[in-house]
């Protein structure tokens, strides 16, 4: 087996030199990296590649540009990565929702998440999370489902129609026999100040966009979609611990290059990234700031992730008729 792994690093180091040799050019990289994301500054998209950036330029040598390319859900500053030179000088910091649920909810794209991309790796997977406003009646899934079944047509926000957070709840909706009436936002920092101020009950987001308001006591935790507590929140249950199977639901974010990409290239860009994931100190970022866990897995894998999430959301999808324009 190590023969085998020492001809695997061989060949791999082979390829990279050929590749170098071919381009005529100092091995990869010799100049700055743009890294896209296609969501606004200050989000949790925006954080992470922020945080793995800087991360990945010092291990470069090279710096590493986050660009803010908004639009369309995702699909302006994503499409401009389907569409960049495949050098490896553009990367893509992607959100799952625009990879795997936008395919389905767009009658058109202007780009296909897997013939046109090149994935590297799964960075982190965020749990879900459904909070409310402390004077709001129920505390835990089971007092939320009886709530909610005297008061059909309850109020919930989300940071967008057909987002993650909006989709964990329809099929919350599908597996409780309850109805809820979703309150769509563009992005989640006013649906956060609404719930805050109690002009919405619930809201259903990502971790990060709540964790310091549920410790500081002007938020509570109802419910996580992910299958176990998180580290971040351990007093806050899930939506299985309450019964509910089948019931494990994460974002995440990824990294990912144009298609074309060298494997090369792919290669090293993933094993710096990996690298960077498995530090003590990125593990205690993640989970204590970011609010989520570093996956680091190999670009197959991670390949196989998106092309399994666009048929479980395209079934939600279609069967809850959700289109965006």
């Amino acid at each position: 087996m190590n023969g085998l792994n020492r001809a695997a690093r061989t060949c791999t180091a082979l390829v990279f030199f050929a590749y170098t040799c071919s381009a005529g050019a100092q091995p990869f990289p010799n100049k700055p990296i743009r890294l896209i994301v296609p969501y606004a500054a200050g989000g949790s998209t925006d954080a992470l590649a922020r945080t793995v950036g800087q991360k990945l330029g010092e291990a470069f040598g090279q710096q590493v540009i986050v660009d803010n390319r908004t639009g369309a859900n995702g699909n302006v500053g994503t499409d401009m990565v389907a569409k960049a030179n495949p050098d490896g000088y553009t990367l893509l910091m992607a959100f799952d929702a625009t990879m795997v649920i936008n395919p389905s909810a767009y009658a058109k794209l202007p780009f296909d998440p897997v013939r046109d991309f090149a994935p590297i790796t799964k960075v982190a997977a965020l749990p879900l999370i459904l909070v409310a406003h402390p004077s709001f009646p129920p505390n835990n899934t089971k007092d939320l489902i009886s709530y909610a079944k005297s008061k059909p047509g309850l109020n919930y926000s989300s940071s967008g129609h057909a987002s993650t957070p909006h989709l964990a709840m329809l099929l919350f909706e599908q597996r409780t026999g309850t109805q809820f009436t979703h309150i769509a936002y563009k992005g989640g920092g006013q649906a956060v100040i609404d719930v805050l101020a109690g002009q919405i009950p619930l809201l259903a987001t990502a971790i990060p966009t709540v964790q310091a308001h549920i410790k500081a006591g002007k938020l509570k935790g109802i419910a996580l979609t992910s299958a176990k507590r998180h580290a971040s929140l351990p007093d806050v249950g899930t939506f299985a611990e309450a019964g509910i199977t089948g019931f494990d639901i994460s974002a995440w974010y990824g990294l990912l290059a144009p298609a074309g990409t060298p494997k090369a290239v792919v290669g090293r860009v993933h094993d710096e990234t990996v690298k960077i994931l498995a530090t003590p100190e990125m593990k205690d970022r993640f989970q204590n700031t970011l609010g989520g866990d570093p996956v680091g897995n190999t670009p197959e894998q991670f390949a196989v992730n998106i092309r399994y999430d666009i048929g479980r959301w395209g079934k939600i999808v279609k069967e809850t008729g959700i289109k965006l324009e």
